[in-house]
């Protein structure tokens, strides 16, 4: 619940961690942390899916989520997409959508700590050993096979696209939820098959063919038509932003000293 969650933040910045406590937080001078709790700041609870809330001016992230309930998702799980200039394509982003919203009409009941280990350790064996075949994932009592998991996660999604679809033309997420079956049913349609396949093909590391891919990108987009009035836009922009800056600082009276402790005890 986003009361627990929280809540739960809440207690982590507040406690006390032995590891970090030896640390020291202002030594001869200088900062080495915030402070010596479990985590410094709300920000750094690094989850697989954050639930966020514009934050006002020095406000926590928790106070927003809080006053003002989840305005969206960050979704962290992602890898940037090596074969797409922007790093994710429109299709995937359609199949995420379609997929959260799966996830937002099923039961969510309360997760046991036991459950939550096999989840983690779920998540290991596939970033692993995703390509291995076979591979055998557990949910509760028994094991299945992340083949067999995911076309199983695909089937509930499919009423799903069908109404996101509507009576659009294209059918946009339909075609994006057979892209992935696709995959599912052939993993050498997956993009790390396709990662692999370039690599045999050019004989390069990854260090090295990745990197060329990443420059390729940038001259392409660099090349794309670039308007004045928008140009003109951004300037206004920056402009802008630099003016504030200026005010906010210029309007600071309080030292750092200061405000670490009144930032902490706000509530």
């Amino acid at each position: 619940s986003l009361a627990g969650y929280v809540a739960s933040l809440r207690h982590a910045i507040k406690t006390p961690f032995p590891e970090y406590e030896t640390i020291g937080v202002k030594v001869a001078g200088e900062y080495r942390q915030l402070n010596a709790n479990i985590l410094q700041i709300e920000n750094e609870f690094y989850s697989t899916i954050r639930p966020k809330q514009i934050a006002q001016s020095c406000e926590k992230p928790t106070t927003a989520l809080a006053l003002r309930g989840v305005r969206y998702l960050e979704i962290r799980s992602l890898d940037l997409d090596p074969f797409h200039p922007l790093g994710i394509a429109e299709e995937t982003g359609r199949f995420l959508e379609a997929f959260l919203v799966t996830c937002l009409l099923q039961d969510s009941p309360p997760r046991a700590d036991a459950e939550r280990q096999i989840n983690n350790d779920n998540q290991l064996a596939v970033a692993n050993r995703g390509r291995q075949p076979g591979l055998l994932l557990k949910r509760g009592e028994r094991t299945l096979s992340l083949q067999d998991w995911a076309l199983e996660i695909l089937d509930a999604m499919a009423p799903v696209c069908r109404a996101l679809d509507g009576d659009t033309l294209h059918h946009p997420y339909q075609t994006a939820w057979q892209q992935q079956y696709d995959r599912v049913c052939d993993p050498d349609r997956t993009p790390s098959a396709r990662l692999l396949a370039a690599l045999h093909t050019s004989g390069q590391a990854f260090s090295v063919y990745v990197p060329q891919l990443s420059k390729y990108y940038q001259n392409l987009l660099l090349a794309l038509p670039f308007n004045d009035i928008t140009r003109q836009q951004f300037e206004h922009l920056t402009e802008q932003s630099w003016a504030e800056q200026r005010r906010i600082e210029a309007s600071d009276t309080m030292n750092f000293d200061d405000f670490l402790a009144w930032y902490f005890a706000k509530t």
